[in-house]
Order: C-alpha cells, then structure tokens, then sequence
C-alpha cells in the first residue's frame, strides 16, 4: 500500500491483498461502467466478464466502488451483484472522491477515481474502455474531463481504447502532450476514436508488446517523472464502428445535447444513451468488446511488470 495513512479509508479484497503482498500481477477496474454505463443485468454480467479476461491473462481483477464511504479494492459477489441495482450512487472523480468517504457515500470510480484509488492501493495498471478528455466547444464552457490530469499526476498505467470520439480528439492529444503524459499506441500509428480503430491523428508514440510497455513504465520511473502511461488498444477489427459511420451519429447527439441543455458530467451519459438508441444497440456492443479487449493487455501489462 502507498500511503499508510490513506489506508484506513480502504477496504483491499483478500485476494488482491494477498496478491499485491507477493508482488503478483494485479488489474483495477472502474465501476462507472456498472452504475453508469449499461442497465441491469448486462452491467453485471459484463464486469463479472470484464474480471474472467483479467484472470484468463494471469492477473487479479479488482473492481473500484465506494460503499457507505469506503474505497472498495476488489468486490465481492454481493457487493457487484448489489452495486448493480444500487440506487443514489455519485459519478465520482478527484474532486468529490473525499466528499464521498467522509460523507458515507456509494460512489461508482470514474478514470481519475479509479486511478487514485489504485494507487492508494499499490496497483500500477488500470483497464478502461475511453478517457475523458477535452470536450467540443471547450472555448466556450471550459469542461476539460479530470482524467488528463489524474493521468499527468498519477502513476497508473491507463490501457483504454483511446478518447471517447464525442470529445474533441486533437485538443484532448494536445493536453496529454502539454501536461507530459506518454500517450503510446500499442501496435497502431493511428489514435483510436473508442468505438473506431483510427482517427485522423497520429499517435505520439508507438509499441508493440506488453514487455516494452513495461519498460516505458519503469524508466519512466527510474527517471523520477510523474504521472501515468496512456496506452491506446484499437477495439477489435471484427467489432469496430468505423470513423465515418460514427461521425453522423455523434454530430446528431451533440446537438441533442445542447439543444437540451446538457452539461457537465451529465453530458457523456447523456451522449451514450443517445448513441445507443441511434444505432440500435451497436454502440454498446462495441463498448463491452473493447473493455474486454483492453482487460486482456493490461492483465498482461501487469504480468510483465512482475518480471
């Protein structure tokens, strides 16, 4: 565990106590997928799928939530099954995490939540399925997700399927270059747009094994630089959306969206309900099979980081 005294705030599953005590290979999951993301019970059934991937690559899973105020690292059964259903559960980033423990609070872990609560714990590698970023029109409302900060302050390695395409993509890339944060494309010379394999940007860095990934990490901390490592897994070939198909759809929703008044952190949510609708459940279907997809790298991330 990093920080002694951060730790009476958390509760580590045993397994994953055990597992970071021995130096073995450990993944942290979000639960915002679970809360936030997809109804009850594919959420379920998807997180409980999302862990079997981890395990089937040599590493432990362990799910993030806040339950009546304490940082859960690594659900139990009861605890997934219950989270779920669970009613009045805050979207919680850097900002309101403390607001929830102190509070007593259930809280779902976004990407920066996530990241924090990992680190407390001793874990280096985290599993998502997009980060937040820069979003459209941030001249005029300023909403810059907390992600690309967690990731420049952090030292988490983030596996992800790139930004999620409703953000503005060359502003987000921009940022992480800004704030210092490697942003490697893991066998692409393409930046992943989430539910598309390529975007038109180029990917700042590239690699093509979990191996030399784990010697960017460790270097990186030799070096004694901050923050995490971004790592950007193209979805599967046989579950993309491709860029084009996607555009009109997400132009639509960001209209919706302003049309209604969204803003803030209701704005993503909003975006993927209305994705969703809009092509027929496919948008959610490529979402579930690119969290896998990352599940399965950063587990074997993790296990090179034993070596």
């Amino acid at each position: 565990m990093k920080h002694d005294i951060a730790g009476r705030f958390l509760d580590i599953a045993p397994e994953v106590r055990a597992t970071l005590a021995a130096g073995g290979a450990v993944v942290a999951l979000e639960s915002t997928i679970i809360t936030h993301g997809m109804p009850h019970p594919q959420n379920v059934a998807t997180a409980r799928e999302v862990e079997a991937v981890v395990r089937e690559n040599g590493a432990v899973p362990a799910t993030i939530a806040i339950i009546e105020g304490r940082i859960k690292v690594g659900l139990s059964d009861a605890e997934l099954d219950w989270l779920g259903t669970a009613k009045d559960v805050m979207k919680l980033s850097r900002a309101d995490l403390p607001y929830a423990v102190a509070s007593g609070r259930h809280g779902a872990t976004t990407v920066a939540a996530t990241m924090i609560c990992a680190h407390l714990a001793g874990i280096r590698v985290f599993a998502t399925g997009g980060i937040g970023g820069v979003h459209q029109g941030v001249e005029d409302t300023m909403d810059i997700s907390a992600d690309l900060d967690e990731l420049a302050r952090t030292p988490v390695a983030v596996i992800c399927a790139g930004a999620k395409a409703i953000l503005d993509l060359p502003r987000t890339l921009e940022y992480l270059e800004t704030r210092g944060v490697p942003v490697v494309g893991y066998r692409t010379d393409r930046f992943p747009a989430f539910w598309s394999r390529t975007s038109e940007l180029s990917v700042p860095l590239r690699l093509d094994s979990p191996d030399a990934i784990a010697d960017l990490i460790r270097t990186k901390e030799v070096l004694g630089l901050d923050g995490g490592v971004l790592v950007a897994n193209p979805v599967p070939v046989t579950d993309e959306i491709p860029a084009d198909e996607m555009k009109s759809f997400i132009d639509a929703a960001l209209v919706e969206a302003k049309v209604r008044g969204v803003v803030g952190k209701a704005v993503t949510p909003f975006l993927l309900s209305h994705l969703f609708e809009k092509t027929a459940g496919r948008s959610l279907s490529t979402n579930i099979a690119l969290v896998k997809n990352n599940a399965a790298l950063a587990a074997q991330l993790a296990v090179s980081l034993t070596r």
